[in-house]
């Protein structure tokens, strides 16, 4: 029997899809990487799918690459040669939220701003707020442990993840972590599988931690300044006054003639730079402190939005910047992160690599965390970036590391960055990685080439 018939015995009619213009459509992420030609694509709808998938894909050797919404930005969910595409995107299901323990328990495709939206019903809200939030997925943002704008005080995915329910390669089920807060038996498996971009198996649901949502809108500053230096001298001494910001983004100007090319916004041609504060007033005094810093910091202008739409405009605007940036032609995507505290040297060191070789280059940031998502703009249609841009992109790497950073604050490694890994991780990391590796995917079957 042919190995994909037996796939499409094993699951219910419709899950299996063969027709490779329809499989290739799963082949891809946001990157400008050519993937592989899968085998087929598997859709499922639940975890005996993705069992019986497993178990096909270990008894047959095919590789499997998981995937959500497509939405990456590192090649964690391009196809590899000859792979099944395993999507998570109609398991949908919010099982449970219980506004007593403050949890959901969820399945990887829900769209992560459907389950915010849900949890608010309840004055609860889900913190990890990636800018893509409205389109991809929990499973996408554990596979990364993803962040967004408000992680600078909520922290990461990672952080608002209590337990897991995983599907090993060979099929067998892991529940992993728990339900409460607090919790030490055995080893961190839970914080193992999130970031581990699909290649120790595949989570089918995730038990994830909620909270307050603020009682009051929050207030936010907006800052504009003559460079983006200036700005990242503003985020350092917020971060040093003992701030606790909601968010904190900086787009430099670059970003912001990309989104004013768009919308329209008006842009001064004396900013160089905007910051962007919010403080849910939980720290009395807050809003008026960040405001004052940008000031001292040599801001030009700083103003407080009058109202609720105008705060929802500019903060919408921000989560706008990588389509603006879109717009101007193809796009290599970085997220190196920095101690915050040289924040202001790593800006300074991507505007000299973009000078030093003529590489145009949009950085904005979660800049209250020292995450920085300089993205390399190159013309449209060549296969890969040229080497200018990937020069640049050296530099910018090994800038972040020597400031005591490190390669990947979110998007995850996938293929884009694995010519930089052996700089951060050393020998003794890579081997022991590839023997967690070993452990759960002896056969290799998992996302392969991915991540590590």
């Amino acid at each position: 029997m042919n190995p994909v018939d037996a796939l499409i015995d094993a699951l219910p009619a419709g899950r299996v899809l063969t027709d490779p213009d329809v499989a290739g459509s799963y082949a891809r992420d946001q990157t400008f990487l050519q993937p592989g030609k899968p085998l087929c694509a598997v859709a499922a709808r639940t975890r005996d799918d993705v069992v019986a998938t497993m178990r096909w894909a270990s008894e047959h050797r095919v590789p499997v690459v998981p995937r959500g919404a497509g939405t990456g930005l590192a090649g964690g969910a391009v196809a590899v040669e000859g792979c099944v595409m395993l999507s998570l995107a109609r398991m949908t299901a919010i099982r449970e939220l219980s506004p007593a323990d403050e949890i959901a328990v969820v399945e990887p495709g829900v769209i992560t701003a459907d389950l915010d939206r849900a949890a608010r019903e309840h004055g609860l809200m889900y913190a990890p707020d990636p800018s893509s939030y409205e389109i991809s997925t929990i499973g996408g943002n554990l596979a990364t442990n993803a962040g967004g704008l408000r992680c600078v005080k909520y922290g990461v995915t990672r952080d608002s993840t209590l337990g897991l329910e995983v599907v090993l390669a060979d099929g067998r089920i892991l529940g992993t972590g728990r339900r409460t807060m607090k919790g030490v038996t055995g080893y961190d498996l839970t914080g193992l599988f999130v970031g581990s971009e699909g290649t120790l198996g595949v989570i089918t649901a995730a038990t994830l931690r909620l909270r307050r949502a603020p009682a009051v809108p929050p207030v936010t500053i907006a800052a504009e300044f003559p460079s983006p230096r200036a700005a990242g001298d503003a985020v350092a001494a917020i971060v040093a006054a003992g701030c606790r910001p909601l968010l904190l983004e900086l787009m430099d100007r670059g970003t912001l003639e990309a989104i004013d090319a768009w919308k329209n916004i008006g842009l001064d041609p004396g900013v160089r730079a905007m910051l962007l504060a919010q403080s849910d007033g939980r720290l009395p005094g807050d809003a008026e402190e960040m405001a004052r810093l940008c000031e001292a910091n040599g801001a030009s202008f700083v103003a407080v939005p009058a109202t609720p739409e105008e705060t929802d405009e500019l903060i919408g605007l921000r989560r706008l910047a990588y389509n603006a940036q879109e717009r101007l032609g193809a796009c290599l995507v970085e997220d190196v992160c920095v101690p915050r505290s040289v924040l202001p040297d790593m800006i300074t060191m991507i505007e000299r690599a973009a000078a030093r070789h003529d590489a145009k280059i949009c950085t904005v940031a979660h800049a209250g965390d020292g995450n920085l998502h300089p993205v390399f703009i190159f013309d449209r249609g060549l296969p890969e970036p040229p080497a200018n841009v990937w020069a640049a992109a050296d530099e910018v790497f090994r800038a972040a590391l020597d400031l005591g950073g490190t390669l990947t604050g979110e998007h995850g490694v996938g293929l884009l960055k694995r010519r930089w890994l052996a700089l951060e991780s050393g020998p003794v990391v890579t081997e022991v990685q590839h023997g967690i590796k070993a452990v759960f995917d002896p056969l290799g079957i998992m996302n392969p080439g991915k991540a590590i």
